[in-house]
């Protein structure tokens, strides 16, 4: 299965010194070598497969992954991303932290899935790229049938967990979301999730609280 949508778009940004050096020093030891379309097994990225895994799609800057990550010993969490400067970062931050348990694949989200041969015990997904214009609605990554994907590559029991600030988003996304076979909203109601305040504020969110948007949070688990 293949969906035409990425979970990116190339921006340009340019590495800061430190950025760099972590990402020259670093990636050997915390970066899981990926080629698109070969298998991804599960040793590959964890030698220790007895904690459960997150996996964290577009994690940006990486500082809410490293916190996260940094009181929750317990599980390993795998961060996807394609933009190095955000992977130099958080790359630093393990370092400053003494973490672990994350690892990293630069690449995009829907090859790293379509490859993967192991499930996850969740998924994380904070602020997607919303693509605000109507006409680039179509580019959005959370829509069918990447939804489809993520249900596949999801344990029984496991999550789902998506935050946006954009509430044509969030609302399409739930719509999304429930009429995807295998799914159900953790949310009695049907609707949105409440506030997850084990999650740490994103720089992402504070720019969009300080417009005024609204926190949108959706929580699906696997049947």
């Amino acid at each position: 299965m293949h969906t035409t949508n990425r979970s990116y778009v190339l921006r340009a940004g340019r590495m800061t010194g430190a950025q760099r050096r972590s990402y020259e020093a670093l990636s050997d030891r915390w970066i899981v070598p990926f080629v698109p379309g070969t298998a991804l097994a599960e040793e590959a990225v964890f030698a220790r497969r007895d904690r459960p895994l997150c996996v964290e799609i577009g994690f940006g800057m990486g500082i809410a992954t490293a916190l996260i990550a940094e009181q929750n010993p317990q599980i390993n969490y795998l961060g996807i991303e394609v933009h190095r400067p955000g992977i130099g970062r958080l790359l630093w931050e393990i370092e400053k932290r003494g973490l672990s348990n994350i690892r990293i694949i630069e690449g995009d989200a829907v090859d790293v899935l379509d490859a993967m041969d192991f499930k996850a015990d969740s998924f994380h997904i904070f602020f997607p790229d919303p693509w605000p214009k109507k006409r680039h609605h179509k580019r959005r990554l959370i829509q069918r049938p990447f939804i489809s994907l993520l249900e596949r590559r999801l344990k029984k029991g496991g999550y789902i967990y998506m935050v946006t600030d954009w509430e044509d988003y969030g609302h399409k996304a739930l719509e999304e979301f429930s009429a995807t076979p295998g799914l159900k909203n953790r949310c009695a109601d049907g609707g949105f999730a409440p506030a997850q305040r084990w999650r740490p504020e994103t720089k992402f969110e504070k720019k969009g609280i300080a417009k005024n948007h609204q926190i949108w949070e959706l929580m699906f688990e696997r049947e």
